[in-house]
Protein backbone atom coordinates (compact mmCIF):
# COMPACT_ATOMS: atom_id res chain seq x y z
CA UNK A 1 0.00 0.00 0.00
CA UNK A 2 1.48 3.36 -0.96
CA UNK A 3 2.22 6.02 1.63
CA UNK A 4 -0.44 8.25 0.05
CA UNK A 5 -3.18 5.62 0.33
CA UNK A 6 -4.41 4.88 3.82
CA UNK A 7 -6.21 1.64 4.61
CA UNK A 8 -9.47 3.58 5.08
CA UNK A 9 -9.09 5.29 1.70
CA UNK A 10 -8.21 1.99 0.05
CA UNK A 11 -11.34 0.29 1.38
CA UNK A 12 -13.52 3.21 0.31
CA UNK A 13 -12.17 3.12 -3.24
CA UNK A 14 -12.68 -0.63 -3.42
CA UNK A 15 -16.27 -0.38 -2.24
CA UNK A 16 -17.02 2.43 -4.69
CA UNK A 17 -15.79 0.40 -7.65
CA UNK A 18 -17.68 -2.67 -6.46
CA UNK A 19 -20.90 -0.68 -6.20
CA UNK A 20 -20.88 -0.23 -9.98
CA UNK A 21 -21.96 -3.85 -10.50
CA UNK A 22 -23.66 -4.44 -7.21
CA UNK A 23 -20.94 -6.03 -5.09
CA UNK A 24 -18.37 -4.94 -2.53
CA UNK A 25 -14.76 -5.90 -2.96
CA UNK A 26 -14.12 -6.57 0.73
CA UNK A 27 -10.40 -5.90 0.44
CA UNK A 28 -8.23 -5.31 3.50
CA UNK A 29 -4.83 -5.96 5.02
CA UNK A 30 -5.01 -8.06 8.16
CA UNK A 31 -2.84 -11.13 8.35
CA UNK A 32 0.46 -9.51 9.38
CA UNK A 33 -0.62 -6.02 10.27
CA UNK A 34 -0.60 -2.75 8.38
CA UNK A 35 2.94 -3.22 7.07
CA UNK A 36 2.36 -6.62 5.49
CA UNK A 37 2.42 -5.14 1.98
CA UNK A 38 6.04 -4.19 2.62
CA UNK A 39 6.91 -7.81 3.39
CA UNK A 40 6.96 -10.89 1.21
CA UNK A 41 3.66 -12.74 1.32
CA UNK A 42 3.55 -16.46 2.06
CA UNK A 43 0.94 -18.99 0.98
CA UNK A 44 -0.24 -22.46 1.95
CA UNK A 45 -1.97 -24.39 -0.81
CA UNK A 46 -4.72 -26.95 -0.22
CA UNK A 47 -5.07 -29.29 -3.19
CA UNK A 48 -2.06 -29.13 -5.54
CA UNK A 49 -3.01 -31.51 -8.35
CA UNK A 50 -4.91 -30.72 -11.54
CA UNK A 51 -6.31 -27.18 -11.33
CA UNK A 52 -4.75 -26.89 -7.90
CA UNK A 53 -1.36 -27.45 -9.48
CA UNK A 54 -1.71 -24.42 -11.75
CA UNK A 55 -3.28 -22.36 -8.96
CA UNK A 56 -0.25 -23.04 -6.78
CA UNK A 57 2.20 -22.22 -9.55
CA UNK A 58 0.42 -19.01 -10.58
CA UNK A 59 0.33 -17.75 -6.99
CA UNK A 60 4.05 -18.51 -6.74
CA UNK A 61 4.64 -16.68 -10.03
CA UNK A 62 3.33 -13.50 -8.37
CA UNK A 63 6.24 -13.44 -5.93
CA UNK A 64 4.42 -15.22 -3.12
CA UNK A 65 6.51 -17.71 -1.13
CA UNK A 66 4.83 -21.14 -1.17
CA UNK A 67 5.55 -22.43 2.33
CA UNK A 68 2.96 -25.20 2.61
CA UNK A 69 1.62 -27.83 0.22
CA UNK A 70 -1.30 -30.08 1.09
CA UNK A 71 -2.79 -32.93 -0.92
CA UNK A 72 -4.38 -36.22 0.10
CA UNK A 73 -2.54 -37.97 -2.75
CA UNK A 74 1.09 -38.64 -1.91
CA UNK A 75 2.16 -38.91 -5.54
CA UNK A 76 0.63 -35.52 -6.36
CA UNK A 77 2.22 -33.99 -3.28
CA UNK A 78 5.67 -35.36 -4.13
CA UNK A 79 5.42 -34.09 -7.69
CA UNK A 80 4.45 -30.55 -6.68
CA UNK A 81 7.08 -30.61 -3.96
CA UNK A 82 9.78 -30.79 -6.63
CA UNK A 83 8.63 -27.38 -7.86
CA UNK A 84 8.56 -25.92 -4.34
CA UNK A 85 11.23 -27.85 -2.41
CA UNK A 86 11.21 -25.47 0.55
CA UNK A 87 7.49 -25.94 1.23
CA UNK A 88 6.42 -28.24 4.04
CA UNK A 89 4.17 -31.09 2.90
CA UNK A 90 0.92 -32.27 4.48
CA UNK A 91 -1.93 -34.61 3.60
CA UNK A 92 -4.47 -32.96 5.93
CA UNK A 93 -5.18 -29.22 5.64
CA UNK A 94 -6.22 -29.00 9.29
CA UNK A 95 -2.74 -30.03 10.36
CA UNK A 96 -1.12 -27.65 7.88
CA UNK A 97 -3.11 -24.63 9.02
CA UNK A 98 -2.52 -25.45 12.68
CA UNK A 99 1.23 -25.85 12.22
CA UNK A 100 1.96 -22.98 9.85
CA UNK A 101 -0.35 -20.51 11.59
CA UNK A 102 1.12 -17.00 11.51
CA UNK A 103 3.72 -18.01 8.91
CA UNK A 104 0.99 -17.77 6.23
CA UNK A 105 -0.84 -14.80 4.69
CA UNK A 106 -2.68 -16.57 1.86
CA UNK A 107 -4.46 -19.91 1.60
CA UNK A 108 -5.53 -21.37 -1.74
CA UNK A 109 -8.25 -24.03 -1.82
CA UNK A 110 -8.42 -26.18 -4.97
CA UNK A 111 -9.97 -29.40 -3.71
CA UNK A 112 -13.18 -31.22 -4.68
CA UNK A 113 -16.24 -29.05 -4.00
CA UNK A 114 -17.27 -30.74 -0.76
CA UNK A 115 -14.15 -29.61 1.13
CA UNK A 116 -14.01 -26.01 -0.10
CA UNK A 117 -15.90 -24.47 2.79
CA UNK A 118 -14.29 -26.60 5.49
CA UNK A 119 -10.82 -25.43 4.46
CA UNK A 120 -11.64 -21.86 3.44
CA UNK A 121 -13.71 -21.01 6.51
CA UNK A 122 -10.92 -22.27 8.79
CA UNK A 123 -8.43 -20.11 6.93
CA UNK A 124 -10.57 -16.96 6.99
CA UNK A 125 -11.25 -17.37 10.70
CA UNK A 126 -7.46 -17.32 11.09
CA UNK A 127 -7.53 -14.02 9.14
CA UNK A 128 -5.92 -15.45 6.03
CA UNK A 129 -6.66 -14.16 2.55
CA UNK A 130 -8.31 -16.93 0.54
CA UNK A 131 -8.37 -17.92 -3.12
CA UNK A 132 -10.96 -20.69 -3.59
CA UNK A 133 -11.79 -22.57 -6.75
CA UNK A 134 -15.28 -22.52 -8.25
CA UNK A 135 -17.95 -23.29 -7.32
CA UNK A 136 -17.21 -21.51 -4.09
CA UNK A 137 -18.96 -24.21 -2.06
CA UNK A 138 -20.75 -27.56 -2.21
CA UNK A 139 -23.91 -26.30 -0.47
CA UNK A 140 -25.98 -23.13 -0.57
CA UNK A 141 -25.65 -22.54 3.18
CA UNK A 142 -21.87 -22.78 2.93
CA UNK A 143 -21.84 -20.04 0.27
CA UNK A 144 -23.74 -17.76 2.64
CA UNK A 145 -21.34 -18.63 5.46
CA UNK A 146 -18.30 -17.93 3.28
CA UNK A 147 -19.66 -14.54 2.23
CA UNK A 148 -20.51 -13.52 5.78
CA UNK A 149 -17.20 -14.74 7.21
CA UNK A 150 -15.14 -12.93 4.57
CA UNK A 151 -16.93 -9.67 5.33
CA UNK A 152 -16.62 -10.17 9.10
CA UNK A 153 -12.90 -10.97 8.98
CA UNK A 154 -12.07 -8.30 6.39
CA UNK A 155 -9.83 -10.58 4.33
CA UNK A 156 -9.14 -10.44 0.61
CA UNK A 157 -10.97 -13.20 -1.25
CA UNK A 158 -11.28 -14.46 -4.81
CA UNK A 159 -13.22 -17.31 -6.40
CA UNK A 160 -11.51 -19.10 -9.28
CA UNK A 161 -13.70 -18.05 -12.21
CA UNK A 162 -10.84 -16.52 -14.18
CA UNK A 163 -13.02 -15.11 -16.94
CA UNK A 164 -13.84 -12.30 -14.51
CA UNK A 165 -10.33 -10.96 -15.11
CA UNK A 166 -10.81 -10.69 -18.90
CA UNK A 167 -11.40 -7.30 -20.51
CA UNK A 168 -13.97 -8.91 -22.78
CA UNK A 169 -16.21 -9.98 -19.90
CA UNK A 170 -16.08 -6.54 -18.34
CA UNK A 171 -16.85 -4.96 -21.72
CA UNK A 172 -19.88 -7.23 -22.10
CA UNK A 173 -21.14 -6.17 -18.69
CA UNK A 174 -20.75 -2.50 -19.66
CA UNK A 175 -22.57 -3.05 -22.97
CA UNK A 176 -25.56 -4.70 -21.32
CA UNK A 177 -25.70 -2.18 -18.47
CA UNK A 178 -25.52 0.70 -20.96
CA UNK A 179 -28.85 -0.39 -22.44
CA UNK A 180 -27.41 -1.19 -25.88
CA UNK A 181 -29.55 -4.32 -26.24
CA UNK A 182 -32.50 -2.90 -24.32
CA UNK A 183 -34.41 -4.55 -21.50
CA UNK A 184 -33.42 -8.16 -20.93
CA UNK A 185 -36.13 -10.68 -20.09
CA UNK A 186 -34.39 -13.92 -21.14
CA UNK A 187 -30.94 -15.46 -20.81
CA UNK A 188 -30.03 -18.85 -22.32
CA UNK A 189 -26.83 -20.68 -21.34
CA UNK A 190 -25.75 -24.14 -22.45
CA UNK A 191 -22.70 -26.19 -21.51
CA UNK A 192 -20.64 -29.02 -22.99
CA UNK A 193 -20.54 -30.61 -19.52
CA UNK A 194 -20.63 -33.18 -18.04
CA UNK A 195 -17.45 -34.83 -19.31
CA UNK A 196 -17.42 -37.31 -16.42
CA UNK A 197 -19.85 -40.12 -15.50
CA UNK A 198 -23.28 -39.11 -14.20
CA UNK A 199 -26.61 -40.93 -14.05
CA UNK A 200 -25.19 -44.02 -12.30
CA UNK A 201 -25.50 -45.66 -8.90
CA UNK A 202 -22.95 -46.41 -6.21
CA UNK A 203 -20.62 -49.31 -7.05
CA UNK A 204 -20.69 -52.34 -4.81
CA UNK A 205 -17.78 -53.58 -2.76
CA UNK A 206 -14.54 -51.77 -2.04
CA UNK A 207 -10.91 -51.74 -3.11
CA UNK A 208 -7.74 -51.47 -1.00
CA UNK A 209 -6.90 -47.85 -0.23
CA UNK A 210 -3.57 -46.94 -1.85
CA UNK A 211 -0.82 -46.48 0.72
CA UNK A 212 -0.13 -42.93 -0.41
CA UNK A 213 -3.82 -41.80 -0.31
CA UNK A 214 -5.34 -40.26 2.83
CA UNK A 215 -8.88 -41.46 2.15
CA UNK A 216 -10.24 -40.09 5.43
CA UNK A 217 -9.02 -36.60 4.51
CA UNK A 218 -10.34 -36.96 0.95
CA UNK A 219 -13.83 -37.74 2.30
CA UNK A 220 -13.45 -34.83 4.73
CA UNK A 221 -16.83 -33.48 5.93
CA UNK A 222 -18.88 -35.83 3.72
CA UNK A 223 -20.35 -39.15 4.91
CA UNK A 224 -17.74 -41.91 4.84
CA UNK A 225 -17.96 -44.51 2.07
CA UNK A 226 -15.65 -47.29 0.84
CA UNK A 227 -12.83 -46.49 -1.55
CA UNK A 228 -13.41 -47.70 -5.12
CA UNK A 229 -10.58 -47.26 -7.59
CA UNK A 230 -11.38 -44.77 -10.36
CA UNK A 231 -14.88 -43.95 -9.12
CA UNK A 232 -14.29 -40.78 -7.09
CA UNK A 233 -10.61 -39.90 -6.85
CA UNK A 234 -9.14 -38.14 -8.66
CA UNK A 235 -11.55 -36.63 -11.23
CA UNK A 236 -14.94 -38.34 -11.39
CA UNK A 237 -16.08 -36.90 -8.05
CA UNK A 238 -17.86 -34.05 -9.88
CA UNK A 239 -20.84 -36.23 -10.76
CA UNK A 240 -21.40 -37.62 -7.24
CA UNK A 241 -23.81 -35.57 -5.13
CA UNK A 242 -21.84 -36.17 -1.92
CA UNK A 243 -18.70 -34.61 -3.39
CA UNK A 244 -19.45 -32.50 -6.47
CA UNK A 245 -22.10 -30.16 -7.81
CA UNK A 246 -22.51 -31.65 -11.28
CA UNK A 247 -22.39 -29.86 -14.61
CA UNK A 248 -24.20 -26.84 -13.18
CA UNK A 249 -21.77 -26.35 -10.30
CA UNK A 250 -18.72 -27.05 -12.44
CA UNK A 251 -19.33 -24.58 -15.27
CA UNK A 252 -22.09 -22.13 -14.35
CA UNK A 253 -19.73 -20.02 -12.23
CA UNK A 254 -17.94 -19.44 -15.54
CA UNK A 255 -20.70 -19.35 -18.13
CA UNK A 256 -23.32 -17.45 -16.13
CA UNK A 257 -20.83 -15.04 -14.60
CA UNK A 258 -21.14 -12.31 -17.22
CA UNK A 259 -24.96 -12.12 -17.42
CA UNK A 260 -25.33 -12.56 -13.64
CA UNK A 261 -22.96 -9.64 -13.08
CA UNK A 262 -24.52 -7.45 -15.76
CA UNK A 263 -28.14 -8.11 -14.78
CA UNK A 264 -27.74 -8.71 -11.02
CA UNK A 265 -29.23 -12.17 -11.33
CA UNK A 266 -29.09 -13.30 -7.76
CA UNK A 267 -31.82 -14.31 -5.31
CA UNK A 268 -34.15 -16.13 -7.72
CA UNK A 269 -37.76 -16.47 -6.60
CA UNK A 270 -38.25 -19.89 -8.23
CA UNK A 271 -36.38 -22.67 -10.02
CA UNK A 272 -37.91 -25.39 -12.23
CA UNK A 273 -36.24 -28.48 -13.64
CA UNK A 274 -37.76 -28.41 -17.12
CA UNK A 275 -35.99 -31.67 -17.98
CA UNK A 276 -34.90 -33.76 -15.02
CA UNK A 277 -34.19 -37.50 -15.09
CA UNK A 278 -33.48 -37.08 -11.38
CA UNK A 279 -30.65 -37.83 -8.97
CA UNK A 280 -29.85 -41.43 -9.87
CA UNK A 281 -30.41 -43.64 -6.81
CA UNK A 282 -29.61 -40.59 -4.70
CA UNK A 283 -25.98 -40.82 -5.83
CA UNK A 284 -25.22 -38.94 -9.06
CA UNK A 285 -26.59 -36.00 -11.00
CA UNK A 286 -28.51 -36.77 -14.21
CA UNK A 287 -26.60 -37.19 -17.46
CA UNK A 288 -28.47 -34.19 -18.88
CA UNK A 289 -30.87 -31.55 -17.63
CA UNK A 290 -32.44 -28.19 -18.38
CA UNK A 291 -33.50 -25.65 -15.76
CA UNK A 292 -35.40 -22.37 -15.59
CA UNK A 293 -34.61 -19.72 -12.96
CA UNK A 294 -37.06 -16.85 -12.35
CA UNK A 295 -35.94 -13.43 -11.15
CA UNK A 296 -38.24 -10.58 -10.15
CA UNK A 297 -37.84 -6.90 -10.96
CA UNK A 298 -34.69 -5.72 -9.21
CA UNK A 299 -33.04 -2.30 -8.96
CA UNK A 300 -34.98 -0.97 -11.95
CA UNK A 301 -34.36 -4.05 -14.11
CA UNK A 302 -37.32 -6.01 -15.54
CA UNK A 303 -38.23 -9.52 -14.43
CA UNK A 304 -36.01 -12.07 -16.14
CA UNK A 305 -35.91 -15.81 -16.81
CA UNK A 306 -32.60 -17.64 -17.06
CA UNK A 307 -32.48 -21.01 -18.82
CA UNK A 308 -29.70 -23.56 -18.28
CA UNK A 309 -28.95 -26.59 -20.49
CA UNK A 310 -26.33 -29.33 -20.04
CA UNK A 311 -25.53 -32.84 -21.26
CA UNK A 312 -26.31 -32.00 -24.89
CA UNK A 313 -29.56 -30.15 -24.19
CA UNK A 314 -29.97 -26.92 -26.19
CA UNK A 315 -32.25 -23.85 -26.32
CA UNK A 316 -35.35 -23.94 -28.57
CA UNK A 317 -34.89 -23.60 -32.32
CA UNK A 318 -36.23 -20.04 -32.44
CA UNK A 319 -33.56 -19.01 -29.92
CA UNK A 320 -30.75 -20.82 -31.75
CA UNK A 321 -31.85 -19.18 -35.02
CA UNK A 322 -30.63 -15.84 -33.63
CA UNK A 323 -27.03 -17.02 -33.36
CA UNK A 324 -24.36 -16.21 -35.97
CA UNK A 325 -24.50 -18.60 -38.94
CA UNK A 326 -21.06 -19.99 -38.15
CA UNK A 327 -22.19 -21.03 -34.70
CA UNK A 328 -25.45 -22.43 -36.02
CA UNK A 329 -23.35 -24.78 -38.12
CA UNK A 330 -21.52 -25.93 -34.99
CA UNK A 331 -24.88 -26.56 -33.32
CA UNK A 332 -25.99 -28.60 -36.34
CA UNK A 333 -22.81 -30.66 -36.10
CA UNK A 334 -23.49 -31.21 -32.40
CA UNK A 335 -26.94 -32.58 -33.19
CA UNK A 336 -25.33 -35.03 -35.60
CA UNK A 337 -22.95 -36.24 -32.90
CA UNK A 338 -20.09 -33.90 -33.67
CA UNK A 339 -19.29 -32.86 -30.11
CA UNK A 340 -20.93 -30.46 -27.68
CA UNK A 341 -20.88 -26.68 -27.63
CA UNK A 342 -21.08 -24.02 -24.94
CA UNK A 343 -22.49 -20.52 -25.14
CA UNK A 344 -24.57 -17.79 -23.57
CA UNK A 345 -27.20 -15.64 -25.24
CA UNK A 346 -28.62 -12.55 -23.56
CA UNK A 347 -31.86 -11.49 -25.28
CA UNK A 348 -32.87 -7.83 -25.05
CA UNK A 349 -35.68 -5.74 -26.50
CA UNK A 350 -33.25 -4.00 -28.92
CA UNK A 351 -30.89 -6.84 -29.74
CA UNK A 352 -28.86 -9.63 -28.19
CA UNK A 353 -25.37 -10.32 -26.89
CA UNK A 354 -23.86 -13.73 -27.60
CA UNK A 355 -20.73 -15.14 -25.97
CA UNK A 356 -19.35 -18.25 -27.69
CA UNK A 357 -17.00 -19.43 -24.94
CA UNK A 358 -17.12 -20.65 -21.35
CA UNK A 359 -15.78 -17.49 -19.76
CA UNK A 360 -17.75 -14.62 -21.27
CA UNK A 361 -14.49 -13.21 -22.56
CA UNK A 362 -15.74 -12.79 -26.15
CA UNK A 363 -18.99 -11.30 -27.38
CA UNK A 364 -20.96 -10.69 -30.56
CA UNK A 365 -23.81 -8.20 -30.75
CA UNK A 366 -26.82 -9.43 -32.73
CA UNK A 367 -28.18 -8.89 -35.32
CA UNK A 368 -24.67 -8.16 -36.51
CA UNK A 369 -25.89 -5.79 -39.26
CA UNK A 370 -27.68 -3.64 -36.69
CA UNK A 371 -24.49 -3.22 -34.66
CA UNK A 372 -21.99 -2.84 -37.51
CA UNK A 373 -21.11 0.71 -36.44
CA UNK A 374 -21.56 0.18 -32.71
CA UNK A 375 -19.28 2.20 -30.45
CA UNK A 376 -18.40 0.91 -27.00
CA UNK A 377 -19.99 2.73 -24.04
CA UNK A 378 -17.95 4.64 -21.49
CA UNK A 379 -15.85 2.39 -19.28
CA UNK A 380 -17.36 1.85 -15.84
CA UNK A 381 -15.36 -1.14 -14.63
CA UNK A 382 -11.61 -1.27 -13.93
CA UNK A 383 -9.24 -3.14 -16.24
CA UNK A 384 -6.43 -5.26 -14.88
CA UNK A 385 -3.07 -3.74 -15.90
CA UNK A 386 -1.40 -7.12 -16.30
CA UNK A 387 -1.18 -8.53 -19.82
CA UNK A 388 -1.31 -12.31 -19.62
CA UNK A 389 -3.85 -15.11 -19.82
CA UNK A 390 -7.06 -14.90 -17.80
CA UNK A 391 -5.86 -17.32 -15.14
CA UNK A 392 -2.62 -15.44 -14.52
CA UNK A 393 -4.43 -12.08 -14.58
CA UNK A 394 -6.90 -13.40 -12.03
CA UNK A 395 -4.06 -14.40 -9.69
CA UNK A 396 -2.33 -11.06 -10.23
CA UNK A 397 -5.52 -9.24 -9.24
CA UNK A 398 -5.81 -11.35 -6.08
CA UNK A 399 -2.19 -11.12 -4.94
CA UNK A 400 -1.91 -7.42 -5.77
CA UNK A 401 -5.08 -6.80 -3.75
CA UNK A 402 -3.59 -8.75 -0.84
CA UNK A 403 -0.55 -6.50 -1.02
CA UNK A 404 -2.72 -3.38 -1.20
CA UNK A 405 -1.16 -2.42 -4.53
CA UNK A 406 -4.31 -2.80 -6.68
CA UNK A 407 -6.87 -0.33 -5.39
CA UNK A 408 -10.04 -1.64 -7.13
CA UNK A 409 -9.65 -4.95 -5.32
CA UNK A 410 -10.80 -8.38 -6.46
CA UNK A 411 -13.96 -8.47 -8.55
CA UNK A 412 -14.93 -12.10 -7.92
CA UNK A 413 -14.59 -11.67 -4.17
CA UNK A 414 -16.78 -13.74 -1.89
CA UNK A 415 -19.32 -10.94 -1.47
CA UNK A 416 -20.10 -11.25 -5.17
CA UNK A 417 -19.08 -14.87 -5.77
CA UNK A 418 -21.11 -16.02 -2.78
CA UNK A 419 -24.29 -14.60 -4.29
CA UNK A 420 -23.42 -16.08 -7.69
CA UNK A 421 -22.83 -19.49 -6.09
CA UNK A 422 -26.08 -19.34 -4.11
CA UNK A 423 -28.00 -18.62 -7.31
CA UNK A 424 -26.38 -21.48 -9.20
CA UNK A 425 -26.71 -24.10 -6.48
CA UNK A 426 -30.41 -23.34 -6.11
CA UNK A 427 -30.67 -25.05 -9.49
CA UNK A 428 -29.41 -28.31 -8.03
CA UNK A 429 -32.31 -28.25 -5.57
CA UNK A 430 -34.69 -28.50 -8.52
CA UNK A 431 -33.05 -31.79 -9.51
CA UNK A 432 -34.03 -33.16 -6.10
CA UNK A 433 -37.70 -32.84 -7.06
CA UNK A 434 -39.81 -34.13 -9.92
CA UNK A 435 -39.55 -32.81 -13.46
CA UNK A 436 -41.56 -29.66 -14.06
CA UNK A 437 -42.08 -28.90 -10.35
CA UNK A 438 -41.78 -25.15 -9.70
CA UNK A 439 -39.75 -24.72 -6.54
CA UNK A 440 -40.37 -21.36 -4.95
CA UNK A 441 -37.25 -20.00 -3.31
CA UNK A 442 -36.86 -17.67 -0.34
CA UNK A 443 -33.27 -16.52 -0.85
CA UNK A 444 -33.15 -14.52 2.38
CA UNK A 445 -34.03 -17.55 4.50
CA UNK A 446 -32.41 -20.12 2.17
CA UNK A 447 -35.49 -22.31 2.00
CA UNK A 448 -38.32 -23.37 -0.29
CA UNK A 449 -41.74 -22.54 1.19
CA UNK A 450 -43.72 -24.79 -1.19
CA UNK A 451 -41.44 -27.84 -1.59
CA UNK A 452 -40.08 -28.33 1.94
CA UNK A 453 -38.56 -31.73 1.16
CA UNK A 454 -35.69 -30.05 -0.74
CA UNK A 455 -34.68 -27.90 2.24
CA UNK A 456 -32.68 -30.76 3.75
CA UNK A 457 -30.21 -30.33 0.89
CA UNK A 458 -29.49 -26.64 1.56
CA UNK A 459 -26.81 -27.77 4.01
CA UNK A 460 -25.63 -30.92 5.76
CA UNK A 461 -24.05 -32.05 8.98
CA UNK A 462 -20.28 -32.32 8.75
CA UNK A 463 -18.54 -35.51 9.77
CA UNK A 464 -16.97 -35.18 13.22
CA UNK A 465 -13.67 -33.34 13.18
CA UNK A 466 -14.27 -31.54 9.87
CA UNK A 467 -16.38 -28.66 11.08
CA UNK A 468 -15.10 -25.29 9.88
Amino acid sequence: MSKKTTRRTFLGQSAAVGAGVGFWSGTSMVSRGEDSALQGLAAACVGVGGKGGSDTSHIGDQGVAIVGLCDVDGGTLTKKGREFPDAKQYNDFREMLDQLGDKVDIVTVSTPDHTHASAALRAMKMKKHVYCQKPMTWSIREARMMRETAEEMGVVTQMGNQGTAEDGLRESVEIIQSGAIGDVAEVHIWSNRPIWPQGKGRPSGEDPIPEDLNWDAWIGPAPMRPFKKGEYHSFNWRGWVDFGTGALGDMACHTTNMPVMALKLWDPIAVTAVKNPGIFEGETYPASSSLMFEFPEREGLPACKFYWYDGGELPPEDVLAQLPKSFQRRIAAQKEGGGKTSGSLVLGSKGALFSPDDYGARHVLLPETDFADYKMPAQTLPRIPFKAGGDERHKWEFVSSCKGEYEPGTMSNFSYAGRLTETILAGNLAMRSEEGKRIEWNAKELMSPNVPEVNQFVQREYRDGWEA
